[in-house]
């Protein structure tokens, strides 16, 4: 079974950290490709040895993602 995730990477110092706010886990990789990967690992090995509840109790069910405008100053 397969199920889409988010992954929000940003730039970090000289590296970038990645997140997957749905399960709220993150990595980290010295480039964008290397910051995915590890997080696409870091969230398989997670969804392979959590227990069923740990994964329900940690799932979160609706993720938006948008821009907004704000003034400034």
């Amino acid at each position: 079974m397969k199920r889409y995730m988010t992954a929000i990477i940003e730039k970090e110092g000289t590296g970038y950290v990645s997140l997957c706010p749905e399960l709220d886990i993150a990595s980290q990789g010295e480039t964008v490709s290397e910051a995915k990967n590890n997080l696409q690992e870091a969230l398989e090995l997670f969804l392979e040895c959590a227990s069923p509840e740990e994964i329900e109790g940690r799932l979160r069910g609706e993720i938006y993602i948008t821009q907004m405008e704000v003034a400034i100053g």
